[in-house]
């Protein structure tokens, strides 16, 4: 059962960030049986036109679910699996098992202490299925139910629509959208709009256009291949449409990410993490 410890003093800020509290300060919100968010995020190209650091979204993001949802978010892991950005210089991508590993460790820091609530922020589609498989483990070796959420999968056809009008869910993809809009939101000052260009024709392997970074199309069927970015595109954008990206587009999307994220926390701080049931 979650309880609720005194909140701080008039003068002092309830801190929501790990990396800035002290460990006594994090020993007494314990008490509470918070809920940790688990910030993972990536170092990779991301169209010529946006920051690599796509890390430092989650990063901003991750804090200030937290903040509304009274929740804890740890420093952030800024380097993910992205192999198939290895061809562009610049990015800082993790071999599988070091990415396996190192997710496993963070989490087994709060699980070795009985921090059971815990719930990944995960800023880069490509962790996923290897942080698919550790949560797995995780829940063989310890019963704890560790979920994740895609920060940048959460619209839905019709969120796309009420963003980008008739180009809707087709904004959606690499050196598209959400990230550029969201950068031009919260990281203004980095972006380079002016480096945009565009390529009418998207790359071909073994005879066969690619399909976004995952394989080839062959008779409108996907088809898995190794394709790597520089595969697929020259400029770095892989699909979408970064010039109709806009800042107001972007607040509309973080702030529809922050909504989500923060209902799901509430609800799961109201979960047995063991068990998977509501708690009495």
């Amino acid at each position: 059962m979650r309880t609720q410890t005194a909140k701080p003093s008039s003068g002092i800020r309830r801190k929501h960030l790990l990396e800035e509290m002290t460990f006594v300060e994090f020993r007494e919100r314990l008490a509470e049986d918070p809920v940790i968010l688990v910030l993972l995020g990536s170092q990779e190209e991301q169209g010529p036109m946006a920051p690599m650091g796509d890390f430092m979204l989650t990063k901003i993001i991750g804090g200030r679910i937290a903040e509304a949802a009274d929740a804890i978010a740890t420093p952030i892991l800024p380097f993910g699996y992205a192999d198939y950005f290895r061809t562009v210089p610049g990015g800082i991508q993790l071999r599988p098992e070091t990415f396996r590993a190192a997710l496993r460790d963070v989490l087994d820091n709060f699980l070795d202490h009985g921090i059971k609530r815990l719930i990944i922020l995960n800023g880069h589609s490509g962790n996923y299925p290897l942080i698919d498989q550790t949560i797995r483990q995780v829940k063989r070796d310890t019963g704890v139910l560790v979920p994740c959420i895609n920060l940048w999968r959460l619209m839905t056809a019709a969120d796309w629509r009420a963003v980008h009008g008739e180009f809707g869910a087709g904004a959606f993809a690499h050196g598209g959208d959400p990230i550029t809009s969201v950068s031009l939101h919260l990281l203004p000052e980095l972006m380079r709009m002016d480096l945009i260009s565009r390529e009418d024709k998207k790359g071909e392997m073994i005879g066969l256009p690619t399909s976004g970074l995952s394989g080839v199309r062959f008779r409108d069927v996907e088809i898995g291949l190794a394709v790597d970015v520089t595969d697929r595109c020259g400029n770095g954008i892989a699909g979408g449409d970064p010039s109709r990206s806009t800042p107001e587009i972007g607040r509309r999307i973080t702030e529809h990410i922050i909504e989500y994220c923060t209902a799901f926390v509430r609800h799961f701080a109201t979960i047995d993490p063991t068990t998977g049931h509501g708690e009495r």
